[in-house]
């Protein structure tokens, strides 16, 4: 076997100016020394935590993102070395004059010189050994990093390609053409529920993850293994830190704050850490059209506690409680719309308010037994509670006029009125009990399996309408009957309470092919749900193939069934009533991924290439109106999207992760059989990029930068209505947000003096985010008002937020 060698890139450290041309003076002095700084990572570029790095006779260990700083004598050749068990060990050097700083970026890969029988030697992809395969991970570093609207880690994966959100206020997101419910969340290996009344992004708050707990996220934009469950479009794969002794986090802001709490025992049996949230968007949300008094108030806490019984027994706890109330009092709105050569002008004057409530719990106790080296077992005891309302009361007179260039009204079309009413409550509880295991049968092949039993019970009163009036006449849809004065109505008191059954088990195999390196994993899933008696069996597997070439290549192949059984929502028809007929809706993946890893200016990057094809099977047709998503609850349609996603990745500054994205996709529906339409969540063309950068004379001075312009989605169409007779499609989203931050306390240049204030801290930061720093109003949904004298139907756009400031600081200790 060809020995694995060492790739080592020295950064060579210069002068320039950042990306958004700020000029800063200032600088460290050393007398008689130089400075050696950097990071050091594995084969995949994640961090490598508690490298020994020795100089002469003294030595440190790398942080826990890998990153080190060091004092070397200046104007003598001093070498240092890296060392880290079961990698290559490196050295290099030095010889710098006075005040001279180095920068390194050190790659130690895995120490293979002894692998010669197969039977004895692991070949190893990535050195995470809780990452999917087919997956990208996010440190947490990262999900730290950059401005966020909704405090959770969905802001940095609405920047990787395969992400599509038209909507800075939700932290739910659209995978490849799928909707908001077709992805699978997990913490600690537990399925995590959304609320199920959200219908915008202004009553949802908080995402539920806590940045501020998490090591580590992997994610999975399709083609993902067996162990997983059932949904069509990805998986969001968390896991929350353990910390080994006192660490703490706190963060204030014009929008709120949070506080987190970590601590570990001596003996290293015990961890835990807790974390609070608070969030305010009043702010924020005053950028919004119209003049409406907004009180939005949301706040979390969450806590994962983690014991060692013994050296066979672990047990661990996750907790969450979240709650969010959305207060609305609208005062007037004027909404400019329609073309160049036609611009209209919708006025609107309403009367009444709305007042939400979301409550959520969820809650799991794990514990783990290991045997001995080679078998994982595992059981899980969870629940989840959420209890909804959402209450409304509005009433609205509008007027529809035409205007010219300059805003004034030229004609008027259309008076009318509208009232919109809703009394809706939701109680869902589902708990359950799963097993896990793992069995390792050697180095390179291990055998996964789980059985997971739950029992739902949902509970909804539903009760909502809509009356259009125009000159004194209530207009009523024809589509809901002859007799109907309303223009919309539902109504419906349902008590649904089920149990479902899953299981599943998966083989992965790593082997020599020639001079390849070859990873396979197969696996076979299977459901039961006991509502409609329905079981599916969901095939998948995966191929990787590593050739021995000088360029550093992956080859990836995946495909796999992939069925949604229906939740609560996806069986209740538009009227209200249930569909105890409905069957899961199923998506056929088939990936092809390219991997390269090559160096640039000195510095090692990453592209990834993925193209896809997903057939879709059983759709249920839905709705979508701003993030909620109505079915209309009948398997009576098919379809199909592929696409291309390429994503660069690497340190295009030196010391900090940046990437760019691109990609082009098309996702169609055909229902009842006539012909192809573009589903409601169709992608088309996408770019982002997450980029972070520093003065080169300043590093303490950081700059982060959200950038993303995607087409349009289709604009949806009002329910009960044809969804053929509606298949355009909104503006482009165009957003770019940038952050800005100054480190006045860290612990590689900037430690405070002994005895200081300062000193209590690791770090101590100010920032300033820009949201939508350009203005940019785009386009979320949008409004039906219909003009009973030429019974058009307008499409008036909701806007979404403006350009916003907060200010923030953060103390770690």
């Amino acid at each position: 076997m060809k020995k694995t060698t060492l790739l080592p890139t020295m950064l060579h450290s210069k002068k320039y100016l950042s990306t958004l041309g700020f000029t800063l003076l200032g600088g460290v002095l050393f007398a008689q020394t130089a400075q050696v700084t950097g990071k050091v990572v594995d084969e995949n570029q994640q961090p490598l935590a508690n490298t020994e790095v020795v100089w002469q006779d003294q030595s440190i260990f790398t942080d826990a993102e890998g990153n080190f700083k060091i004092q070397i004598p200046s104007n003598e050749s001093v070498t240092v070395t890296f060392h880290h068990e079961g990698r290559l060990e490196y050295a290099e050097t030095f010889n710098l004059k006075d005040n001279n700083r180095k920068q390194l970026f050190v790659l130690l890969a895995p120490d293979t010189r002894n692998s010669i029988d197969l039977k004895a030697a692991e070949i190893t992809f990535q050195s995470n050994k809780n990452k999917p395969f087919q997956s990208t991970t996010l440190s947490a570093a990262q999900m730290q990093q950059g401005p966020s609207l909704t405090g959770g880690v969905t802001d940095l994966l609405k920047t990787l390609p395969f992400v599509n959100s038209n909507t800075e206020l939700s932290s739910q997101y659209m995978v490849r053409g799928g909707n908001y419910d077709e992805n699978l969340i997990y913490v600690n290996g537990i399925e995590i529920y959304k609320p199920q009344l959200i219908r915008n992004g202004e009553q949802e708050g908080l995402g539920f993850v806590n940045p501020y707990m998490t090591q580590f996220v992997n994610f999975s934009a399709g083609g993902w293994e067996a162990k997983y469950g059932d949904k069509m479009s990805s998986v969001l794969d968390i896991y929350y830190k353990r910390p080994k002794k006192f660490e703490g986090q706190l963060e204030a802001s014009l929008m709120g704050g949070s506080l987190t709490l970590g601590t570990g025992s001596k003996n290293q049996k015990f961890s835990a850490i807790v974390g609070a949230r608070y969030q305010n968007r009043n702010l924020i949300l005053n950028t919004l059209d119209g003049d409406t008094n907004f009180n939005p108030e949301y706040y979390d806490v969450q806590a994962n506690l983690n014991y060692q019984l013994n050296e066979k027994w672990n047990v661990n706890f996750l907790g969450t409680v979240s709650r969010s109330r959305f207060e609305m009092i609208p005062n007037n709105r004027d909404t400019y719309f329609g073309t160049l050569t036609n611009p209209l002008l919708l006025t609107v004057h309403y009367n009444g308010k709305e007042d939400d409530r979301f409550g959520t719990e969820t809650g799991s106790l794990t514990f783990n037994y290991k045997p001995n080296e080679k078998l994982d077992l595992g059981i899980d005891a969870f629940a989840y509670h959420s209890k909804e309302r959402e209450y409304f009361d509005i009433q609205g007179a509008y007027l529809i006029s035409e205007v010219d260039q300059e805003g004034n009204t030229m004609q008027t079309y259309d008076v009318g009125a509208q009232i919109d009413h809703a009394r809706n409550n939701f109680d869902a509880l589902v708990a359950g009990v799963q097993h896990r295991g793992k069995y390792k049968i050697n180095t390179n092949n291990d055998i996964e399996w789980g059985f997971k039993f739950q029992q739902e019970d949902i509970r909804d009163l539903l009760n909502e309408w809509q009356v259009i009036d125009s000159l004194g006449y209530s207009v009523s849809n024809p589509n809901l009957g002859d007799g109907m004065q309303l223009n919309y109505y539902v109504n419906a008191r349902n008590n649904v309470k089920s149990n479902r059954v899953s299981g599943y088990a998966q083989y992965s195999t790593k082997f020599m092919w020639n001079d390849a390196k070859v990873m396979v994993n197969v696996g076979l899933r299977s459901s039961y749900w006991d509502y409609n008696e329905e079981t599916t069996f969901s095939p998948r597997g995966q191929v990787a193939i590593k050739p021995d070439w000088e360029k550093d290549m992956l080859f990836r192949f995946a495909a796999g069934v992939y069925y949604q059984p229906p939740f609560y929502r996806e069986m209740r028809r538009l009227d209200g009533t249930l569909n105890q007929d409905i069957k899961s809706q199923q998506s056929i993946h088939f990936i092809l991924g390219h991997d390269y890893e090559f160096t640039w200016m000195n510095r090692p990057f990453k592209l990834t290439t993925e193209a896809y094809y997903k057939m879709l099977n059983d759709l249920n047709p839905y709705f979508v109106d701003n993030v909620r998503v109505r079915y209309q609850a009948h398997n009576n349609s098919e379809g199909y999207a592929y696409g291309v996603d390429m994503r660069l990745f690497g340190q295009f500054v030196p010391g900090v992760d940046s990437w760019f994205s691109a990609s082009y996709a098309r996702a169609y529906q055909n229902i009842d059989n006539r012909g192809d339409i573009p589903l409601p969540t169709d992608p088309r063309f996408k770019v982002s990029a997450f980029f972070q950068d520093y003065m080169d004379f300043l590093p303490s001075f950081k700059v982060n930068v959200n950038l993303i312009y995607a087409s349009g989605l289709p604009n949806g169409a009002p329910q009960f209505t044809d969804p053929y007779s509606y298949t355009s499609y909104l503006q482009d989203y165009k957003r770019v947000d940038i952050g800005f931050v100054k480190e006045f306390v860290n612990q590689k240049d900037l430690k405070p003096s002994a005895g200081s204030f300062f000193s209590k801290f690791k770090e101590v930061s100010v920032g300033l985010d820009i949201f939508n720093i350009f203005d940019i109003r785009n386009e979320i949904s949008n409004t039906w008002i219909t003009d009973v004298n030429t019974s058009n139907v307008y499409a008036v756009p909701n806007r979404l937020t403006g350009r916003f400031l907060n200010a923030k600081v953060n103390f770690k200790f």
